[in-house]
């Protein structure tokens, strides 16, 4: 056989750099394809827009901070002595604060050079949601390192780049800890990491504020939508089935479908086998049946709805076990609507009794669609029986809603009531979206929208750029 001068170039070529694309797939040819866990999510690299703060104005601690500004390219070079340098002293470090101009979600890419006094050295990193958390230490004003650290100490490579941290922040602070040490620093970027999806949805009106607001909510529920879909980027990743029931609708009206809601639906349900309520919430369990409906009324996946009819109908027929004769629920584990409500058993027992009843309303049209005569009739009957007792709100604007939703009270006088009393005060983020609702359905649509500009827009005028888990407007 005889070979080419250039396919036997071409071999020792692959001999010499030890692989070539042919074998790379060959190296995981012994690993399960069950051990391999893919992502649909994108990494983009962000620049500083501003520096906030700096310890050190004389210029001896801090040099060149200004040219952190200055877009990067991810790669250390052997360049040196134009970048910004942290010296420290024996009694003084230094520090600075830089602003990547919103809330994201993701961590931080360092890149060193080798103008330093010695191989790798310590920083200390702070992310912050604001300026004041980035200079807060864990325990100070609500700063905590839960889910995501937020808090903590790396050491920086020498001449090399490190990728650290895995949060929601819009702030770092970045001090040198080693005593009589210099650093010299050629990138501090953000690592945006989110799903690259169009907003196909829109909302556009002649009230700016309006506009800035639906934008922000988008963005709020696109960067939550990670692998799986999270109550928030920083302090609660996880996914919780009553928090993502407004995810949810969100992104039915701005993204349409994605893969991420029956991703994070099939987990809750594949990790919460019966008789155990799903985030050991009762009402939990209960939202997951809301949004199956609400998924399939906007998706129309009758195949989807289908693969969840086993379990659908055995937590229906659990939930028919905790009413009484009276047709009052006694729903037992974890009883919760929201952290403000958290405190007023009546109110969750008003909201529980409400939502015992949209969640039977829920399972008698999911039954009609999967074609089950006796399971429509179960739930219209279990229906009937929750609408003999109608608790009282207990002056809660979300016991309100939720009894206003359910029929249970008529919604105008939910609304005249209670929920267009004391205009946004006692509202919460999560149960707004229900006030908001059951405003809607007592036509007080001009109350309704006020409610927005002022709740939801004072977290803007406060500077937010994605909205709050809790917000108490006093």
């Amino acid at each position: 056989m005889k070979f080419s001068n250039t396919l036997i170039c071409l071999i020792f070529l692959l001999l010499a750099t030890g692989t070539s694309k042919a074998q790379l797939p060959l190296v995981f040819k012994d690993i399960p394809a069950a051990n391999v866990r893919s992502t649909s999510l994108t990494r983009k690299y962000l620049t500083p827009s501003r520096i906030v703060w700096i310890s050190d104005h004389s210029g001896k601690l801090v040099k060149n901070a200004e040219k952190i500004l200055n877009p990067g390219t991810g790669q250390a070079d052997l360049n040196s002595g134009k970048y910004l340098q942290l010296i420290s002293t024996k009694d003084s470090i230094p520090g600075i604060i830089l602003d990547f101009g919103r809330e994201i979600q993701g961590g931080l890419e360092i890149v060193t050079t080798i103008n330093a006094s010695n191989k790798g050295k310590r920083v200390r990193i702070r992310f912050g949601e604001s300026v004041a958390e980035a200079m807060s230490d864990v325990g100070e004003k609500g700063a905590t390192n839960d889910h995501a650290m937020r808090d903590f100490v790396v050491t920086l490579p020498w001449l090399g780049r490190l990728e650290v941290g895995n949060s929601g922040f819009r702030f770092v602070r970045v001090d040198l800890l080693d005593s009589n040490a210099k650093i010299e620093i050629k990138e501090i970027s953000a690592i945006l990491i989110y799903r690259d999806i169009p907003y196909l949805g829109s909302f556009k009106s002649n009230d700016e504020r309006l506009n800035q607001i639906w934008m922000t909510g988008a963005y709020t529920v696109h960067l939550n939508m990670q692998d799986y879909i999270w109550d928030g980027i920083k302090r609660d990743r996880l996914v919780w089935l009553g928090d993502l029931h407004p995810e949810v609708m969100t992104v039915n009206t701005v993204f349409g479908y994605n893969e991420v809601i029956p991703k994070s639906l099939d987990l809750s349900r594949d990790i919460t086998p019966l008789p155990s309520w799903m985030n050991g919430m009762c009402s939990y369990s209960m939202w997951w049946i809301l949004i199956q409906k609400d998924w399939y009324k906007y998706q129309g996946n009758l195949n989807y709805l289908k693969e969840q009819k086993s379990y659908l109908f055995a937590l229906l027929k659990l939930l028919s076990t905790k009413i009484d004769a009276s047709g009052k629920e006694i729903l037992e584990g974890g009883r919760f609507l929201d952290w403000p409500s958290s405190e007023n058993p009546e109110a969750i027992h008003a909201g529980l009794q409400s939502l015992m009843v949209m969640t039977f309303e829920a399972g008698a049209e999911l039954s009609e669609i999967l074609g089950d005569p006796s399971m429509v009739e179960f739930c219209k009957t279990t229906v009937s029986t929750l609408k003999k007792h109608i608790p009282e709100a207990n002056n809660s604007k979300q016991a309100a809603a939720l009894l206003s939703l359910s029929g249970l009270v008529p919604a105008e006088k939910a609304n005249r009531e209670i929920l267009a009393k004391d205009g946004v005060h006692k509202m919460s983020t999560f149960y707004g979206y229900y006030m908001l609702n059951a405003r809607a359905k007592a036509g007080d649509f001009q109350g309704a929208i006020d409610n927005i500009r002022e709740y939801w827009g004072g977290m803007l005028d406060l500077g937010a750029t994605t909205f709050w888990e809790d917000f108490d407007i006093d």
